[in-house]
This record gives C-alpha cells, sequence and structure tokens, in this order.
C-alpha cells in the first residue's frame, strides 16, 4: 500500500488534523492564491460542475470540502432550496460564513464544521452532494466515499473536481515542473507556508484519476460514472449516481 501523502511529514499528528491545521493556517491567503496557481480556471472548472449538476434540478445540496464555500455560494444562485457546505477546518468556514452573510443567503446556505467520514446527516439526505479539489484529503477515502453514498438520495448526483495528471508527454512535463517547483515557491512568496503548497502539489501527483477513480466510485456504490478531463488534463470533473 502506498505511503500516504502528509501536509507535515515531520509531525504525529494523523492525516485529518494535520490537514484542518493546514487549511486553517493558509485560509486568510487561500482564495488570492487559487486564483493565482490556477490562472483563474479553477472557477471555470467550478461553473462547469454546476451546470451539470443543476441540470438535475436538485433541491437540497451537500458540499463537502466546501472549504471557504465558492461552490455552495455558486449553489445559492441556482433553484436549490438548501445548500450546506460542510469542512473540517473552522478558519476556511468563518471566511465562508463571511462570504454567504454579505450575500444575503443566510436562509438558503448553511455553512457547518464536519467530517467527511462521519457525516451527521440522515440516510438519503441530499439530491446531490460535490466535492472541489477535497477528495484527495480525505483521511479513508473509501471511507468518504461511502458516507456520501449512504447521504445522497436514490437517482442523486455525485459530482466531483479534482486534480489529475496530463496524459500527453508535453503537458504532463509542463504539469511536474510547475506543481513539482513554481507551486511552492508561490505559496511560500504569498503565504508563508511552502509547506502546505508542497503537500497540495505531491497529494495531486500522487491520487488515482481518470478511470482508476471511477473504479474507486463503482466499488463504493456508485453507478454511471463519467469524467472530464479539463484545461489539457490537469483537473478532472467526475459524475456518478446512487
Amino acid at each position: 500500500m502506498a505511503k500516504p501523502v502528509l501536509p507535515y511529514k515531520d509531525s504525529d499528528q494523523n492525516k485529518k488534523e494535520q490537514v484542518r491545521q493546514m487549511f486553517d493556517t493558509i485560509s486568510g491567503k487561500y482564495d488570492g492564491l487559487n486564483r493565482l496557481i490556477t490562472f483563474g480556471t479553477d472557477t471555470l472548472w467550478r461553473k462547469r460542475l454546476i451546470r451539470l449538476v443543476s441540470e438535475q434540478n436538485p433541491h437540497s445540496v451537500l458540499d463537502i470540502a466546501t472549504g471557504t464555500g465558492d461552490l455552495a455560494l455558486a449553489f445559492g444562485a441556482t433553484d436549490a432550496k438548501e445548500v450546506v457546505g460542510l469542512d473540517l477546518s473552522p478558519g476556511m468556514l468563518e471566511i465562508g460564513k463571511k462570504k454567504v452573510v454579505s450575500k444575503g443567503l443566510e436562509e438558503k446556505i448553511s455553512m457547518v464544521v464536519g467530517d467527511s467520514e462521519a457525516l451527521d446527516f440522515e440516510d438519503a439526505s441530499f439530491d446531490a452532494v460535490t466535492v472541489a479539489f477535497g477528495v484527495r484529503n480525505f483521511e479513508n477515502l473509501d471511507k468518504g466515499l461511502s458516507e456520501i453514498h449512504r447521504v445522497l438520495k436514490p437517482g442523486g448526483i455525485l459530482a466531483i473536481l479534482e486534480t489529475s495528471v496530463p496524459e500527453k508527454k508535453f503537458f504532463k512535463w509542463g504539469y511536474q515542473l510547475y506543481g513539482n517547483h513554481v507551486l511552492p515557491l508561490l505559496g511560500k512568496l504569498f503565504s508563508a507556508e511552502g509547506t502546505a503548497y508542497s503537500y497540495l502539489s505531491e497529494s495531486a501527483a500522487a491520487f488515482p484519476y481518470g478511470q482508476e477513480f471511477n473504479n474507486i466510485l463503482e466499488k463504493n456504490g456508485f453507478i454511471g460514472m463519467k469524467h472530464e478531463p479539463q484545461t489539457f488534463g490537469v483537473a478532472t470533473i467526475y459524475t456518478a449516481t446512487k
């Protein structure tokens, strides 16, 4: 079994605790750095995910690893009646809550601290579950996906946006160069947290993608898996059904 990729290699904390600490630390700079390191393309990827989910007209949406709430807020502009943004980092959620208030969406969107691997919701609670750049941070991927399957209604849609590795050699080489050298440097320059951005790069490179990830979804009870690579394959949108 492959050794897990951790934010802080010298820490005695488990992955979940390390991820919480890392995101609390970088929460204030997270949004700006996201736009910088993806050249703004992350906003386009999120819009595509929103469009795919909205085609199913979900009444209730759970956005796991919501972070500062970008995806949850985007669902606030759709016909969904209830949106829950869940994250394990209180620091990230505090920023997300301020965004919700600034948009006047407190009645529609709730932001809650929670564990993706032990969701505090009844079975079949949501029409749609989304995760943007979060599943690779799960300590136990199968447990997290099985929990998502549990709280999703039959016929409901799961949509995941996650980093992936380009298949074509030229783009793969550029991706590795950027991830291994440029991304950690940007993180260090703009947030004094180079370790966190080294982890984000390493975890992205090690995470299963494409058909391999579809197989993991199938193992955890999902059907109808599809995946759409984005921007030369540096990210992928996955959809599946319960």
